[in-house]
């Protein structure tokens, strides 16, 4: 059963993809039929199963695919080969792109990105500035926000595995220490992204006795302190929904 059609009313990006708005045909999940949608640039990218919707100014386009229960809403940004499904909603300003992944009752919000191979999933929220990317995985009840930067080979899947201190350094920026899928921690600060004894070995490179190491080396205590390194399973285990 087809659950939207097309309305005519299409957009343009900057990238000369064309958008086209869609319009509920029948009620389903809180929607009216009749309700406008949002845009998509291809029937492919909303599933006409499930209660799946794209509404407001949110746009859904290249072979990204929106489907189950998800939300996509706001001026949210689902593109590139992403997938967005279960329960999960991306919305206000967030995007995500690439292959990255959000499913599970997950929330991605306000200006946060999701890309690359990452996923985002179980009942974890990231919003605020953050971004996950590489082939980080959030899950659980982890909450990733304000400036956190968590990528590589992250495993996420609780408040406590992320630590995000800052500005602080040469730079003013902001550091962040997580999770590893090897129970260890890791380090993403400026072009650094590794194990905390490498980030320990760099800063004595670069910076020495100055200030700058000893607040660096203090962050790294702390985060050391702060940091739950017990075993948590992984994402797989607790995915929620189906691939189509």
């Amino acid at each position: 059963m087809r659950k939207y059609e097309f309305t005519g009313e299409t957009k343009t990006l900057d990238n000369g993809v064309e958008l086209q708005r869609i319009r509920a045909v029948v009620s389903f999940g809180g929607i009216i039929a009749g309700e406008v949608g949002g845009w998509i640039e291809e029937e492919g990218n909303l599933s006409h199963s499930g209660d799946a919707w794209v509404c407001g100014d949110a746009k859904v386009w290249g072979n990204a695919k929106v489907y189950g229960n998800a939300k996509v809403y706001g001026n949210a940004e689902v593109y590139d080969d992403a997938k967005v499904w279960g329960n999960a909603e991306v919305y206000d300003d967030a995007e995500v792109y690439y292959d990255a992944e959000v499913y599970g009752n997950a929330e991605v919000y306000d200006d946060a990105e999701v890309y690359d191979d990452a996923k985002v999933c179980g009942d974890a929220k990231v919003y605020g500035d953050a971004e996950v990317w590489g082939n980080a995985e959030v899950w659980g009840n982890a909450e990733v926000w304000g400036n956190a930067e968590v990528c590589g080979n992250a495993g996420v899947c609780s408040a406590t595995h992320v630590l995000v201190i800052g500005p602080i350094g040469s730079r003013d920026d902001y550091t962040t220490f997580y999770r590893d899928r090897d129970n260890g921690i890791s380090v993403r600060c400026g072009c650094f992204n590794g194990k905390l004894d490498k980030f320990l070995d760099k800063v004595t490179e670069t910076h020495g006795e100055s200030k700058h190491a000893q607040v660096y080396r203090a962050a790294a205590g702390l985060a050391g302190m702060q940091i739950d390194l017990t075993p948590c399973g992984s994402s797989q285990d607790r995915q929620e929904g189906g691939h189509e």
